[in-house]
Parts: structure tokens; sequence; C-alpha cells
């Protein structure tokens, strides 16, 4: 018949004395005397730990782990230990402390303060900043060779960048466009009924969309849809070595991967502003004709008149701006991914994230500059 696991302890001569007994498995808990044992060698009158078995039955893992427990307190306390043990628990707990654990290897659960965490942050921006400008560098050159007819970009790759940017947005940039044509209609209506001035509605859409709201539209669904793929089939090639195999044939990834990438977004991303640019000022003539009861002919007239031209070539520049800094944000965060899955993952979403935050951060300073200027 098994017995409980049994724990006697005391201090003999400076001492402490531990003796175990019984049958220990995982399924019964510790003796209530086990926390006695462990909290004695708080006592600073000791000068050792002896450890002994005195009518011990069966025994698992469960007794090793008070027994090391045991240990690893007394040598903190650099206490003499003495194994007074069966042969194969006494070489089981020699095993445990054969190899000193490396300094480092255990995962930090620690968290420091507000003011130490924006400190790290501080003095990691440097050299990210670096980093970025060497990659604008990069393919600052790559564009130059291009220009001299030294570059390796393939026209294929730069044609289905092209096609993929382009002709296979279009339903997502027909649909996002056209409702936000509707919603910037209805809510310029809500107020310009009560003064029975409807046909500035026309103006509205036709300014808002082709001057910014057409591009930021464009720029934030290609964030989405084309940056992250950019940045998760590069972070891929990252894992599965193969830009370190362009480098190691002696192609450069920049020309290979980032060029064609970066020059298709900055001339697809214009021409599909101004095609977000219509289907806006077609929701908002759907709403002039059918809901507010204009004329069609009036409305179009209206949109005509009431909205220059340069606010089209100003959408033109908010939108070529805003392919460029989708694709760098994409291309860097794909080159720069580490060699995992989940890295990858992250990777995407920094792309995404950087990709909005700088289309944001662009259509304020360009909205500034042109304030400025009176454009």
């Amino acid at each position: 018949m098994e017995t409980s696991p049994q724990v006697t302890a005391g201090a003999v001569g400076g001492v402490w004395r531990v003796s175990v007994g019984g049958c220990w498995n995982l399924d019964t808990p510790w003796p209530e005397t086990a926390d006695a044992a462990l909290g004695g060698l708080a006592d600073q009158r000791l000068t050792g730990l002896t450890l002994t078995a005195s009518g011990l039955d069966s025994w698992d893992s469960s007794l090793l782990v008070f027994l090391v427990q045991l240990v690893r307190r007394a040598r903190a306390r650099k206490l003499k230990v003495t194994l007074d043990l069966p042969e194969g628990l006494k070489r089981l707990i020699e095993m445990a402390f054969a190899v000193p654990p490396r300094a480092g290897a255990e995962r930090e659960t620690e968290r420091g303060g507000a003011f130490e965490r924006i400190g790290a942050a501080a003095l990691a921006l440097p050299p990210r900043i670096a980093d970025f400008l060497s990659f604008l560098g990069d393919v600052s050159i790559a564009v130059w060779n291009l220009i001299i007819g030294r570059s390796r970009m393939r026209s294929h790759d730069f044609i289905s960048a092209m096609y993929e940017c382009g002709v296979q947005s279009l339903p997502i940039i027909s649909l996002t466009s056209m409702l936000f044509g509707l919603i910037l209609a209805f809510v310029g209506a809500v107020q310009l009924t009560q003064f029975g001035a409807q046909i500035y509605v026309a103006g509205l859409v036709g300014i808002g969309m082709l001057r910014v709201m057409g591009a930021v539209m464009v720029g934030v669904v290609m964030s989405g849809r084309i940056g992250a793929a950019y940045a998760a089939l590069i972070g891929t090639m990252q894992v599965n070595e193969e830009v370190d195999a362009l480098e190691t044939l002696g192609i450069s990834p920049v020309d290979f991967l980032v060029l064609p990438r970066v020059l298709a977004l900055m001339l697809m991303v214009p021409l599909l502003t101004l095609y977000a640019d219509l289907m806006g000022i077609i929701g908002g003539y759907l709403v002039g004709t059918l809901m507010l009861n204009l004329n069609p002919m009036q409305y179009l007239q209206a949109t005509a008149q009431m909205v220059p031209y340069r606010q089209i070539l100003i959408g033109l520049v908010y939108g070529t701006l805003f392919g460029v800094v989708i694709a760098i944000a994409g291309c860097y965060q794909g080159m720069r991914c580490g060699r995992s899955a989940m890295a990858v993952g992250q990777t995407t979403t920094r792309a995404v994230v950087n990709s909005i935050v700088g289309i944001i951060v662009m259509t304020a300073i360009i909205t500034i500059i042109c304030n400025v200027l009176g454009v």
C-alpha cells in the first residue's frame, strides 16, 4: 500500500537537515511540511543543508522538483550541500546543476516604466532612420541606373506590377469611390437643402473628389491591397532566402524587386485617382438627380462651372506621391522582414500602418503648401 509523501526538517548544529519519505507522484500534493522545509533555509544562522531519504517508496519528478528547489535556495545562500540520497536521485540532482544557466537566456517578464520605454524608443529611432535613408538611397541609385540604361529591371515584372495594381484594383476602387461620392453628396445635401441650394452639391462633390478625397480613397485602398501584398511577397522571399540568392548571383534585389513596383504604383495611382474622381462624381450625380430632383444637364453644367481644372492637377500630385509612399513602405518592410512566418505577418501589418500614416502626413504637407501658394 502506497503511503503519502513525507517531509521532516530541522536544524542540527547549524545544518538544516531535510528527510523525505513515502510515495511521491504528480497526482499527490506536497505535504504541508514541504513549505516549512523550504522556508527554513532563510535562517541566517545556517551553514549547510543535508538531504536524506527515510522510508522512501516510489517517486517521480515531483520529488526531484522539490529537492532541486531546496538545493537552489541553499546554493543561493552559499550553504554547503550534502546529498545522502539514493544513487539515482542523487545523480539526477547533480545533472540538474551540471550546466549553469546561460546569462540572458531567461525570458524577461518585467517591463520598465513609461520613461524607460520612451527612452529606449528614442535611442532606437536614429538607427531606423539611417536604415530607411539607406534604403531610399538604394532606390534612388536604381532609378538612376534605369535612366542611364544599366538597370537589371525586367520589363515583364514592370508590366505585371502595373496590371496587378491597376486593372485588378478597378472593382474595389469603383465601389469605394462611388459610395464615397454618395456619402459626400448626402452630407452636403443635409445643410444645402435648408437654403434651397441643392445645386451646390455638384461643386461640393466635384471639388472634394478631384482635389484630395479621390486620391486619399485610392491611397487607403491601395495601402491595404497592394502595399500589404508587396510586403508579404518580398518578406516571404526573405524567409525562403530568395533575396540572398539574388545577391549571390550578383543581381541587385532593389533593381529586381523594388524598382518595378515603385514605378508601377507611381504611374498607376494617378490614373486610378482620375478614375476614382469620375466614380465619385457619378455617385454625387445619382444623389443629385434621383434624391434632390436636380436636372441632369443642370448638374453637369454646375460641376463644370464650379470645379476649376487646376483641382485635377492637384489631385494628380496627391496620387503620384501617394503611390511612391505606398510602394516604398511596402517594399522597405518586405526587404527588412525577419526569417520566420510570424515576421511576415508583422511586416505586412507594419507596411499597411506606415502607408496610411504616410498618406495622412503627405496630405497635410501638400495641403499646407497649396494654401501658402494660394492654389
